[in-house]
């Protein structure tokens, strides 16, 4: 489990003075990874640290040679056009680049007039995808969720038997990943109404999206062996928003026996900067489960785990339609809701994932499923938001919604705030649904 050290001082300062406001999303404490270059530009794609309304050009920081052993290392690494070889080099080099970085970032560093020189605006950027995403493996671990949705479909049997016993998983589709900034146009698929007799083909009428946390994985593990929860945590880079769409009507005809396929596998959009567990150790809070509920089986459970297996990542999601972007009408705030309800683990879904000795590999993606808090209003997707469709969201220019409309677009922000502690953000991700093809 990763323990705080100097680079969680909540006083710290960086001399990049945007990174010193309250509400910045990277301060010091902060340091994710992207890939990026600069907007319009044939340039190659590297690494990049955010810091305040900056990003840090690790390969340009990498030219000065100022940073060695380990660090420089893990900075080489870091400074490719993917981050999978620095994901995979593990915790030491990891923490090492951070450390290193945090010292050079800091009020009164040495390395400042060499450093600035190294600092490209955020806005001035383009994104892409940092690391290959070799798997994706979608669960499902917010029991809010999972019941609300049950109720929809099983009113008197909401949770499936096994739901509080194993965490439910099933594989997605990496190919279809993006980042931020994401267009797609509506799916199409077969679909059955409840009164017809047979399927029909045609764009999707039920869009969705789901509010996710994504969990990146470092350093993987050899096929046949697997990663115990005490190693669990050693084993994960870091984590991204992840806003994985769905498609509700498709998705309803398709499901059984196998579960979800077409209706996920057109797109799924992350938030383009990795904030790494290291940077989120102050967040971490005492995992409990239910004393009604079935405790964990023993390969799920540790005394680290439950002292600080959960996380406080504060959630929520915004809708901006067509129609408001037209009349500059900033986008409206649709739930909230914290990370901190999951009901499985972190280390919990890494450890089940590889029990039966199934091989991570460095870049690969878990989705944490649907994050819905206990209250209606904290429901992660319009499916809970609108109860199925029935009861629609008006908005405040007055427009309705139960599902999505062309042209809408939906933002998702995270970060993690107490008192103490330093504001730790993850960005946001944005992505639009566009019209069907033709």
């Amino acid at each position: 489990m990763t323990t705080l050290n100097e680079t969680h001082d909540s006083t710290l300062s960086s001399w990049v003075a945007s990174a010193n406001t309250a509400t910045s999303d990277f301060p010091i404490q902060n340091l994710p990874f992207a890939s990026f270059r600069r907007r319009g530009s044939e340039e190659a794609l590297r690494g990049g640290v955010a810091i305040g309304d900056q990003v840090l050009d690790l390969a340009a920081v990498a030219k000065l040679a100022i940073i060695d052993g380990l660090a420089g290392d893990a900075l080489a690494a870091a400074s490719e056009s993917t981050l999978n070889r620095f994901m995979g080099m593990g915790l030491p080099a990891w923490s090492a680049l951070r450390l290193a970085l945090s010292r050079a970032l800091r009020t009164g560093a040495s390395a400042e007039a060499m450093l600035a020189s190294c600092l490209i605006p955020q806005a001035d950027v383009a994104y892409a995808m940092p690391c290959t995403v070799g798997d994706y493996t979608d669960f499902y671990t917010s029991v809010h969720h999972a019941t609300s949705v049950g109720s929809l479909f099983r009113p008197d049997n909401p949770l499936l038997p096994n739901y509080k016993w194993i965490p439910i998983g099933y594989h997605g589709r990496a190919s279809s990943i993006d980042v931020s900034g994401q267009a797609f146009h509506r799916p199409k698929g077969q679909t059955k109404a409840p009164d017809a007799t047979e399927p029909s083909f045609g764009p999707c009428k039920r869009m969705d999206y789901e509010l996710e946390v994504g969990i990146f994985i470092g350093r993987g593990n050899v096929l046949g062996e697997p990663v115990t929860i005490e190693q669990a945590d050693n084993h994960v880079f870091g984590l991204c928003l992840l806003n994985d769409w769905s498609a509700r009507d498709i998705q309803a005809w398709e499901y059984q026996p196998l579960g979800p396929f077409l209706s996920k596998n057109f797109a799924s959009t992350i938030s383009p900067w990795i904030v790494t567990m290291e940077a989120l150790a102050p967040y971490r809070q005492a995992f409990v489960r239910d004393a009604a509920d079935p405790q964990p089986l023993p390969y799920l459970s540790s005394d680290a785990n439950s002292q600080s297996g959960a996380l406080d990542i504060k959630l929520e999601c915004l809708l901006q339609t067509e129609q408001m972007r037209n009349a500059g009408q900033a986008p409206t705030r649709l739930s909230t809701s914290s990370f901190k309800h999951s009901y499985w683990t972190i280390s919990q879904l890494v450890t089940h994932h590889t029990v039966n000795g199934c091989n991570l590999r460095p870049g690969d993606l878990l989705g944490s499923g649907t994050q819905s808090g206990p209250k209606p209003e904290e429901a992660g997707s319009l499916l809970e938001l609108s109860a199925g469709g029935k009861n629609p969201i008006t908005l405040p220019n007055g427009e309705n919604r139960t599902f999505l409309e062309d042209g809408d677009a939906i933002i998702m922000r995270g970060f993690c705030a107490k008192d103490g502690a330093a504001r730790i953000g993850f960005g946001e991700v944005v992505s639009t649904l566009l019209p069907a093809r033709g």
